[in-house]
């Protein structure tokens, strides 16, 4: 499917997605379908919905076409069931039974579209004791053990922005499930419901720690473990002029290279000795002190050392391998990470900035041979999350 003026290409080049407009999880999921080449229209509500983030700059709104339906309206719902009905996926992220209560629910899409594969992003789900509860991310993976596993053992449990769960635990889980879905529907024709939750997603990122756990090579207890930080060579350090460096030497040669770069072969006491792990991190630490991160950087060129110097977000794209690989890229004066995975027959791009609320009705409206888009818009405002 050719859609006007987007030149749409990737490997879901012809699948047409609704997105209810919401925050966090589903929105990037939505992204992510569009960066891989489907026609994602996003229904947004008057007067608009999220975080305060201008939409210009709300790149998760990046290679998407944007409508205005109020669902409160009296036939808001019926224009949304007539995008439902020429569309292959839906995604909403409200709280359970809003989109239901608003006429857009599971039942209501499929008695238009029986094909359709229908998205549901939450935290909690869409059952269960916590179903109804507001939340945010870091609730989310605070109830599942995730969070408590990051950072030392002897401070608050560090916040990894909310990269585990609104868009590791959710988004990601979230586009699995569409896809998943997606190729049932076109074996059967049948859609079905996807019931995408952070908690879910979450606790099932941490599958090899639980094993782990059962088998006793993890301590329940943050910053004591080989991947959380309690490893001395497996964490960052800080160098001479305040910056890090990230060290992963882990397996017996890698370590070898990382102790004779470092300088601390001859002195470093013996790896295996777990007694002796804090005078290792105390010696690794006292010698990173010695240069600055540029220096460091240099010493470890080109080994299989495991060390990277930490940059920072501005720093990031400039650094030359991310740079060769094209992994960031300028879209309308954004730097930005460019679409990702890699595909050699189908090749993703983005194709447009983030999509302006109602900015793309009229053509939306055509391409996709839904004339009721065009009709006038409500002022009210819809039902949030």
């Amino acid at each position: 499917m050719a859609v006007a003026g987007m030149a749409n290409s990737g490997p879901l080049a012809g699948v047409r997605v609704v997105e209810l407009a919401g925050i966090g999880p589903g929105p990037f999921a939505a992204m992510l379908l569009a960066d891989l080449g489907a026609d994602v229209v996003r229904v947004d509500r008057p007067g608009g919905a999220g975080l305060g983030i201008a939409p210009e700059y709300d790149i998760t709104n990046r290679n998407k076409r944007s409508v205005i339906v109020d669902l409160k309206a009296a036939d808001g719902p019926a224009r949304v069931l007539d995008l439902v009905e020429k569309a292959d996926v839906l995604i909403e992220g409200y709280r359970p039974g809003v989109a239901e209560r608003l006429g857009v629910g599971p039942e209501a899409c499929h008695a238009r579209n029986p094909r359709l594969v229908y998205g549901r992003m939450t935290g909690w789900g869409q059952d269960g004791p916590l179903a109804q509860r507001a939340g945010h991310d870091i609730a989310y993976i605070a109830l599942t053990g995730t969070l408590g596993m990051i950072g030392r053992p002897d401070e608050p449990p560090t916040v990894p922005a909310n990269l585990l769960g609104d868009y590791a635990g959710g988004s990601l889980y979230l586009v699995v499930g569409v896809l998943a879905a997606l190729h049932h529907a076109r074996d059967t024709g049948t859609g079905q419901v996807v019931d995408a939750a952070i908690v879910d997603g979450a606790s099932h990122l941490a599958s090899m720690i639980h094993g782990m756990f059962a088998s006793g090579g993890w301590q329940d207890r943050r910053g004591t473990n080989l991947l959380d930080g309690g490893c001395p060579f497996y964490g960052s350090y800080e160098t001479s002029d305040g910056q890090y460096m990230a060290v992963g030497a882990l397996e017996q040669q890698f370590y070898d290279e990382f102790v004779r770069l470092l300088g601390i072969a001859d002195t470093a006491p013996p790896r295996h000795e777990l007694a002796r792990w804090d005078e290792l991190r105390a010696a690794v630490a006292a010698q990173f002190k010695t240069r600055t991160r540029e220096e460091w950087t240099a010493v470890f060129e080109g080994s299989d050392a495991c060390v990277a110097p930490v940059l920072s977000m501005a720093e990031a794209p400039r650094h030359p391998h991310l740079a060769a690989r094209g992994t960031f890229t300028d879209h309308g004066g954004i730097t930005q990470a460019a679409p990702a995975p890699r595909f050699s027959a189908t090749p993703t791009a983005v194709r447009t900035g983030p999509a302006q609320p109602g900015a793309d009705t009229e053509d939306v409206a055509g391409d996709w041979d839904v004339p009721s888009l065009t009709k006038g818009i409500s002022s009210e405002t819809e039902e949030d999350n």
